[in-house]
């Protein structure tokens, strides 16, 4: 993330409370990390921003976290020695974070397995990708760094065909679409991510319709990149977000969020080279609302 500071003698700290999440004692321990720069170069933490400056975040800090296994019960659709597939209900968070530290997917397997990878460290064990907090279904778990590795690569090289089931609001046309816009973090709510041409990645979803409903459409969606919140960020790009989706929309949304399901995984597995492939069903609250919807 890069801001370009067109304000000049605030207290950088202070200055980044407005953009970041982060609160400002986190703002000061990101700096002192080095994970926040100005002009490439790491500065004291009274530093007074000047127009002109470049303010470059780098993601992924983390405060110190004691992070303690919980009994938390797993929907468990498959295990070996080498991998778990998950299927996450809503509302888990994926990883321990800042102010984030309990009740995560990460907190039950270190309750449920010591056999976790640690390629990404001791926040990370065994995630190999993540699927945000209100979006349920599949997920994949390496329980060794020889087989997170391997799918590590099979992720970067889209060999891992994984589609998704969202109900979107308003009626879509087309029977297909192709979404390739590229995302970055959307300037004025650093919450979001949003299409923009700066500081970018590429981006392409594939969506195809499976029912259309009066001012509803069901759809599968089919992701070649993996973004933050990329089909979230795309559906509201085109005009038909994610029903329920509490930073995409400005509606009142209930607790269960965004009603968006991992529901297929298909790949070879990162050791035997099996092709596997997991199939899981709609959470209920999904389940009830299509069946209470007036079809087209």
């Amino acid at each position: 993330m890069e801001i370009k500071v067109e304000e000049s003698s605030i207290r950088i700290d202070k200055y980044l409370k407005a953009y970041l999440e982060e609160s400002r004692s986190t703002i000061v321990k990101m700096i002192e990390a080095s994970y926040i720069l100005v002009n490439g170069r790491k500065v004291k933490t009274n530093y007074l921003v000047k127009e002109g400056d470049l303010i470059t975040v780098e993601e992924g800090f983390i405060e110190d976290l004691e992070i303690v296994p919980e009994d938390i019960p797993l929907d468990i659709v498959f295990e070996d020695e080498d991998i778990i597939i998950i299927n996450k209900k809503s509302g888990m968070v994926v990883h321990p974070g800042n102010g984030n530290a309990k009740g995560t997917l990460v907190n039950a397997l270190l309750y449920y397995t010591e056999s976790l990878s640690d390629t990404n460290g001791e926040t990370r064990p065994g995630i190999v990708h993540r699927i945000d907090k209100d979006t349920s279904g599949l997920m994949l778990v390496a329980k060794n760094n020889k087989a997170h590795e391997r799918l590590a690569q099979m992720l970067a090289k889209h060999e891992i065909r994984r589609t998704y089931i969202a109900l979107l609001k308003g009626e879509f046309l087309s029977d297909t679409a192709t979404i390739d816009a590229p995302i970055g973090r959307d300037k004025i709510n650093r919450k979001k991510m949003a299409v923009t041409s700066d500081n970018s990645k590429e981006a392409r979803t594939h969506l195809k319709v499976l029912t259309r409903y009066k001012k509803y459409t069901l759809v599968s969606l089919e992701l070649e990149t993996g973004r933050t919140h990329q089909i979230r960020v795309h559906m509201d790009y085109i005009g038909y977000p994610i029903y329920n989706d509490p930073v995409y929309t400005k509606d009142d949304c209930t607790s269960f969020g965004q009603y968006l399901h991992s529901a297929t995984l298909d790949f070879e597995h990162p050791i035997t080279g099996k092709h596997m492939h997991f199939e899981v069903e709609l959470p209920k609250e999904f389940k009830e609302t299509i069946e209470n919807l007036e079809l087209k």
